[in-house]
């Protein structure tokens, strides 16, 4: 993956006008007598790497009451390269576990693992035994270094894994792109299904014991760049209606799309996969949803009515460029979601995320508003740097309306999360505070907002350096990392040009 630098002047037009961007120090220290106090960037609820680098999650499996989590983890970074799988555990998806490297680096010779799935092979269907832990992955082959699949399996509950000989499951046929497998079970054929980022298409392959691999067909994706991280799953919709989602990380950025997890929902005859749609939906709007994954809720006897998404906070365009990089660490997840599937009007289907309620748990103190009215501005007197927000906004004339998230005292600095009702989106704007993207492209997210609707129901998750944003009942979720002063706690709402009233305003403050 290539990280391109741009320069460009750093002046831009958003709807709050023209501006330019200010620049912070990486990082802000207190001195207090002989003792120095050094703020981090480290977040306070949002997985983060405990040092070096993380990047792509690998989908997580719940086992004995716990979810087991393996994500690419580099320990010599940034002097070396190769990932490796490192392991987390988790009982409730908020607090994580680390338990180390579980599949380390070069310790075959086919290469470093990259990235893949894991799967519970409860019918030993591969022959390792009952209940044993199996992931496939990509490594670069050794006698060609082309991408091609491998089987590791571990007999100890995930904790450590053996690779099953130096040769594929599922060799190269021939292309330049051929990774990231996805795979599930299929309950109704009996078989293992596996997608695979092949370019532009999603490749499906089908095996009885998770060592052979035959193709069945494939799914031509258009206009959003080189593919990632497929995959495949069956939902529930709201009006009942069972359908097939096919997803991908993919980079609609070209296109005037986003650069996050790309969707289409349709069926899947166990072989192929027909879209409802030519267009896909996106899960997120953000620039900093990348490598998502979705995963079952282990707790639950109904597979079909929801699942869980996360992705890592990062994006290729300047992923080395992250301060928190001073802290000794590169890498944050994004909180898990739940996710939903929602009939629209006709034969139409979106999902809709929503922040999952064990997120309540980490809450220490919690602020209520019911009625405030805005025009201009409106500083609270409450302060905050890691929350959860939640409002109903509604509005009249107002041109633009929301909330100064993270604001410094003198009003500098702040992320701003709101509605552009003249120009019909919904938008978080972080070009007021620090930011690894030297290009100064990614300034705004933005996604469509029907603006006649003059009313807008906003989740708002604050972290040390992420803002997520969710949009009415969850269709359009912004998640970007932002890095302002590390003391800024400020919210201050707005309304330009007009009058907005904020309703059943409520902090939830964590801890």
């Amino acid at each position: 993956m290539n990280m391109k630098v741009y320069q460009r002047i750093s002046v831009f037009i958003s709807c709050l006008g023209v501006f330019t961007a200010i620049l912070l120090p990486a990082r802000e220290t207190e001195q207090k007598g002989e003792i120095r106090t050094v703020a981090s960037h480290r977040a306070a609820f949002h997985l983060t790497a405990p040092d070096k680098w993380k990047n792509d999650p690998q989908k997580p499996v719940y086992m004995n009451g716990q979810y087991h989590y393996y994500y690419l983890y580099n320990r010599d970074y940034p002097d070396g390269g190769g990932t490796e799988w490192r392991h987390a555990v988790s009982s409730d998806l908020v607090h994580w576990e680390d338990e180390g490297v579980a599949i380390p680096k070069y310790t075959n010779k086919n290469g470093d693992p990259w990235s893949g799935s894991v799967v519970v092979d409860s019918k030993n269907t591969a022959g390792f035994g009952k209940g044993a832990v199996i992931a496939i992955m990509t490594q670069p082959a050794s006698d060609s270094g082309k991408e091609e699949q491998f089987l590791w399996y571990s007999k100890n509950g995930g904790k450590t894994f053996t690779p099953y000989g130096d040769d594929p499951v599922l060799s190269n046929p021939g292309t330049v792109d051929f990774r990231d497998p996805k795979v599930i079970w299929d309950e109704q054929d009996e078989k293992w299904v596996m997608t695979l980022a092949e370019g532009s298409k999603i490749g499906f392959y089908e095996s009885r014991n998770l060592k052979e691999w035959r193709y069945t067909g494939g799914f031509l994706t258009q206009n959003i760049g080189t593919i990632e991280c497929p995959d495949l799953f069956r939902m529930r919709a709201d009006d009942g209606t069972y359908k097939w989602v096919l997803g991908a990380s993919a980079n609609g950025k070209p296109s005037g799309m986003p650069n996050t997890y790309a969707y289409w929902t349709g069926s899947f005859t166990g072989k192929e996969f027909k879209a409802d749609q030519e267009e896909p939906k996106w899960l997120d709007y953000g620039f900093d949803w990348y490598a998502g994954v979705t995963f079952e809720d282990g707790e639950s006897n109904d597979q079909y009515d929801k699942r869980y998404a996360m992705a890592w906070m990062n994006n290729w365009d300047y992923a080395n460029d992250t301060p928190t990089q001073n802290d000794g660490f590169n890498g944050t997840d994004s909180i898990v979601r739940e996710i939903r599937l929602k009939h629209d009007d006709g034969n139409t289907y979106s999902l809709a995320s929503q922040p999952i309620s064990q997120l309540d748990q980490l809450t220490v103190s919690t602020d209520e508003f019911e009625n405030i009215e805005v025009n201009g501005s409106k500083t609270l007197s409450v302060k905050g740097d890691t929350y959860m927000l939640d409002a109903d906004i509604s509005w009249s004339d107002a041109k633009n309306i929301g909330l100064r998230l993270r604001e410094s005292a003198d009003g500098k600095r702040h992320i701003d999360a709101g509605i552009c009702a003249e120009d019909g989106y919904s938008y978080v704007n972080r070009g007021f505070t620090k930011q690894p993207d030297k290009s100064r492209t990614y300034i705004e997210s933005k996604a469509p907002f029907d603006a006649n609707k003059k009313k807008v129901h906003v989740t708002i998750i604050v972290d040390k350096t992420t803002v997520e944003m969710f949009v009415d009942d969850g269709r359009v979720v912004h998640s970007n990392q932002a890095f302002p002063g590390l003391h800024d706690q400020g919210i201050t709402l707005f309304a330009a040009n007009g009058t907005a009233v904020f309703e059943h305003l409520k902090i939830k403050h964590f801890q």
